[in-house]
């Protein structure tokens, strides 16, 4: 089911789905994927209901083949219903300048991380799930963070700190996020890998703009790369997967000199 679209605003021409579940390969979620011939979004809007086809290569993926599909009505068909309401709901997020509200999560090692203990450091946060298959989304992301983690090596965990928060927690426990952090060679001390109770990791996740389907473990899979001050507030949301890591990097320098 369309989201939204957005062809007509940004070089890259995305459509937001909420999707059915892709047996042995992703989970039910809404997320944007992007669409290499702008023709294909001509007669969607949100609410539509299509089939389309995934392509995912080595770095990166798309979709194609976009086809709208018929239903009679939300009662014949009240897993549509569903996701109407929840792509219509409002969502609170913190914006930039915002104080970012305290939470604590544990990380890799099982030990717990509260985000009011990291004052006086530049923090940048994200969100991925070790399962999710498409290169250019949470590895592209994660990847991000390992560049950072290498430019900034000297002044990792003393200035600035990277949260890696999975918004699969049930199946991103520390054992897994462990392993998945040893991709990059991540310090625990100064790059957490964060997972915690559902109602935690959802509550965290909803102030940033993403949102959960508690009956079905149903995301809205927003990509979202947040860099917080040292005075705790919110200094900017990279939004999506087309930045690079060395945009990333140069804006956390500005931080960090306090430029």
């Amino acid at each position: 089911m369309v989201k939204r679209t957005a062809g007509h605003r940004r070089p890259h021409r995305n459509v937001e789905i909420s999707h059915a579940p892709i047996p042995g390969y992703m989970e039910a979620m809404a997320m944007p994927f992007s669409v290499l011939n702008n023709r294909e979004l001509a007669d969607l809007k949100p609410g539509t209901s299509v089939d389309f086809t995934l392509v995912v290569d080595k770095k990166r993926s798309y979709v194609e083949r976009i086809t709208i599909h018929r239903y009679e009505n939300s009662e014949r068909e009240p897993l549509v219903a569903r996701r109407l309401k929840l792509l219509e709901a409002p969502q609170a997020t913190v914006k930039p300048g915002d104080p970012v509200p305290d939470f604590t999560l544990i990380d890799q090692t099982g030990r717990s991380v509260t985000l009011s203990q990291l004052a006086g450091k530049v923090v940048a946060v994200t969100f991925i799930y070790t399962s999710c298959p498409l290169p250019d989304y949470c590895f592209r992301l994660a990847n991000n963070f390992g560049q950072l983690n290498q430019r900034f090596s000297g002044r990792m965990g003393r200035d600035l700190v990277l949260l890696s928060i999975s918004f699969d927690p049930v199946h991103d426990q520390p054992a897994v996020l462990e392993k998945y952090a040893s991709t990059w060679k991540a310090n625990p001390d100064s790059w957490h890998f964060l997972t915690g109770p559902l109602d935690e990791v959802k509550a965290v996740s909803r102030r940033f703009g993403l949102n959960f389907w508690a009956a079905d473990f149903y995301v809205t899979h927003s990509l979202h790369t947040l860099v917080i001050d040292r005075e705790g507030r919110l200094a900017a949301d990279f939004e999506g997967n087309q930045f690079t890591a060395r945009q990333l990097g140069d804006y956390v320098e500005t931080l960090l000199s306090g430029k």
